[in-house]
């Protein structure tokens, strides 16, 4: 090979390993790491949608670039449709010097400028010029130590845990505030406010979560022997199950919660299940269920069969098949009051919410009360394994 043909070449392999090694270690945009994905963050934009989002003011809020972004307008929020507790948020954001905008966190869809203080907590956006509470402060509530605005993507981390609260700015802490009496839950809402403002990366951590297994027995959760299902703890600490029909139940029970886990189907387009708020101690399983199922047709994600790992049987279908047969996939389950949002592998796949009569049965109509959490044993070919099993209750408002 011309020795001046094979530099070329060599500079071009060079030039494209950097790249791509650039790419792991940064990361894609609104995409979780494996790492993040094992941490239990999920992704509340997912890149192309507002898809767990819904505006309460008249912004042009849309998607633009790989970003949420509103430039003109009604001041006001786009919330996301789930009501959070405790957690760890992250998201970039990138606006003009003059804007002044904000993150809401445990907010009410019907906030109002003069209510911060008092029904939910203003995490702001300006430069000090701007504003008296730059960037990072809490408004009315303590105010940050400033840093340099810049015209770039900045990234914003605040953890609310309980009544206390931390924010860093580009990784540098600007506020430590503790609320004597603290709101438990709320919307987090994006605000539009005074010149153009962009968000992107907004990633959720929820704190709090409890293990429900122990990996080594079935401590904590009921058997029904005399169904044909076998649940049994491998070697490995994982919760298996085979052969038909059956369920295993927590004998806790649970109303408003998120719960994590991780699952594996051992075998093609298999059927399972989790039921939450299901009647306790009947094994006909009345309850919610969020599927398990990672079938879909035509090669077309967006097309699952029988609603879809991450679905609500008979209620919702997945938007997409996220999971893969043969491969540990993560899920999320958020229950909250009428609405549930369900999570896999960090990408929302369900946003619902019950506007049914009230019922006891889950399977008839709205259930508020607790209920178990149940395991399904589907059918004879049913061949699943379950680890890192949590949950957390929601505090109430």
């Amino acid at each position: 090979m011309n020795h001046r043909i094979e530099r070329s070449l060599w500079r071009h392999v060079v030039a494209f390993t950097l790249a791509l090694s650039l790419a792991t270690a940064h990361g894609a945009e609104n995409t979780l790491t494996p790492e993040e994905l094992d941490e239990g963050w999920v992704l509340l934009f997912d890149g192309e949608t507002l898809f767990g989002w819904k505006a309460a003011s008249k912004a042009d809020w849309q998607v633009h670039a790989g970003a949420i972004a509103a430039r003109e307008g009604e001041p006001g929020l786009l919330l996301t449709t789930s009501q959070f507790g405790n957690y760890v948020l992250k998201v970039e954001f990138r606006c003009p010097a003059s804007t002044n905008s904000g993150v809401f966190l445990r907010t009410s869809p019907t906030v109002k400028p003069n209510e911060v203080a008092r029904k939910c907590y203003e995490l702001n956006i300006a430069a000090p010029g701007v504003s008296e509470f730059p960037t990072g402060s809490l408004v009315e509530r303590k105010r940050a130590q400033a840093v340099e605005p810049k015209s770039d993507w900045q990234a914003m981390e605040v953890m609310a845990d309980g009544g206390h609260f931390t924010v860093k700015i580009e990784g540098q802490e600007v506020i430590d505030y503790t609320d004597p009496k603290p709101l438990g839950r709320g919307y987090i809402g994006l605000q539009f406010n005074q010149g153009q403002i962009e968000f992107r990366n907004i990633k959720l951590k929820p704190l709090g979560l409890k293990s429900m297994f122990n990996g080594k027995d079935l401590t904590g959760w009921k058997t029904y022997p005399d169904m044909p299902s076998r649940f049994t703890v491998t070697p490995e600490g994982w919760l298996n199950v085979k052969n038909g029909r059956g369920v295993l139940e927590s004998e806790e029970q649970y109303g408003d919660f998120t719960m994590q886990l991780e699952a594996f189907v051992n075998g093609k387009e298999l059927n399972s299940g989790i039921f939450y708020r299901a009647i306790p101690s009947d094994p006909a399983m009345n309850g919610y269920e969020s599927q398990i199922h990672n079938g879909y047709q035509d090669g077309d994600r967006t097309k699952p069969v029988d609603h879809g790992t991450g679905g609500i049987f008979r209620r919702q279908p997945a938007r997409k098949v996220v999971a893969d047969d043969f491969r540990w996939f993560h899920k999320t389950i958020h229950a909250d009051s009428r609405h549930v949002a369900v999570w896999v592998n960090g990408y929302q796949v369900t946003d619902w919410t019950d506007n049914r009569p009230a019922d006891a049965n889950p399977r008839k109509g709205l259930r508020l009360e607790p209920g178990s959490i149940m395991i399904q044993g589907h059918d004879p070919t049913t061949d699943l394994s379950f680890r890192n099993l949590r949950i957390v209750e929601i505090p109430p408002r």
